[in-house]
């Protein structure tokens, strides 16, 4: 399968994604909230759609030493909640940019009704060949979306091209500890859309070629086995609003995917990373 039928599979997995805008809404409105209502405090405890919530958006930013005059761009940035967080928290600039243009429409609605807008705003393209100017950003993040993406080097070098000089790149991603059996790297791409997962070494590999330097790694492995077993349960927990919106086939499929998924890492096959350097 080649670069671009990888793109367009993960494209049509997140149209049908058990997270989104629609899903978010409806949780704001079973807590009693009206839309008019509805702010980025409310947001924040529906929308962190990766690993960790919250908590990990301030680890992060924290990583990140984000200030005000920043103007960040988030990569594979979904529906937008570590967007709006960052932005309500820090009061800086936030920039997302994601393949899929459902994902990119329901961003921009749910910002729209923090009424964020102003500071906040997403586009749809392809983190391979970003629609952005060179030296655009000061910093450039990404929360678990990378493994999702084909050729990661070049991915890897398309941040350091849209960064302004001593900018900084800080992402997490879903890696291996060792490079993945045939079987198991079909059936994560298969289930989970999955691409072509990276060691950590790779990475430092990978940044170090496209100028980066000051490198810092937090292992977050053990941490993410937690959080996905109970991420597992919440999206079993969903089994009746999914069903409705996607049909029984989909929701045993991805619940299938998921199992594999997470065995994985209990197992201690996959592993996970926190990625913080600047650009030379």
């Amino acid at each position: 399968m080649n670069k671009n039928s990888r793109l367009e599979a993960v494209e049509h997995f997140y149209d049908f994604h058990p997270i989104s805008a629609q899903q978010i809404f409806e949780a704001v409105a079973a807590r009693g909230i009206a839309k008019k209502d509805i702010t980025e405090e409310v947001l924040q405890l529906h929308d962190q759609d990766h690993y960790g919530g919250t908590k990990a958006v301030d680890r992060l930013m924290t990583q990140a030493s984000l200030i005000s005059s920043d103007n960040l761009l988030d990569v594979c940035s979904g529906v937008g909640g570590p967007a709006r967080y960052i932005s309500w928290k820090s009061g800086c600039r936030v920039t997302g940019l994601d393949l899929t243009a459902s994902r990119v429409a329901g961003a921009i609605e749910l910002t729209e009704a923090a009424r964020m807008s102003e500071r906040v705003d997403f586009v749809q393209g392809n983190a391979l060949e970003m629609p952005f100017d060179d030296h655009s950003f000061t910093c450039v993040i990404g929360q678990e979306a990378f493994a999702h993406i084909p050729n990661k080097q070049q991915l890897i070098f398309e941040c350091a091209r849209v960064l302004k000089p001593h900018g900084r790149i800080v992402f997490s991603d879903i890696m291996s500890h060792q490079t993945l059996s045939k079987d198991n790297a079909d059936r994560l791409f298969e289930g989970m859309r999955f691409s072509e997962i990276a060691t950590l070494q790779d990475y430092k590999s990978w940044l170090a070629s496209a100028g980066f330097t000051n490198l810092q790694t937090t292992d977050l492995s053990s941490e993410w086995t937690r959080i996905l077993v109970d991420r597992h349960a919440m999206y079993r927990s969903l089994e009746t609003q999914t069903v409705s919106r996607l049909g029984r086939e989909h929701f045993d499929r991805y619940d299938r995917a998921y199992e594999h998924f997470v065995g994985l890492y209990k197992s201690g096959v996959m592993s996970g990373a926190l990625v913080h350097a600047y650009k030379g």
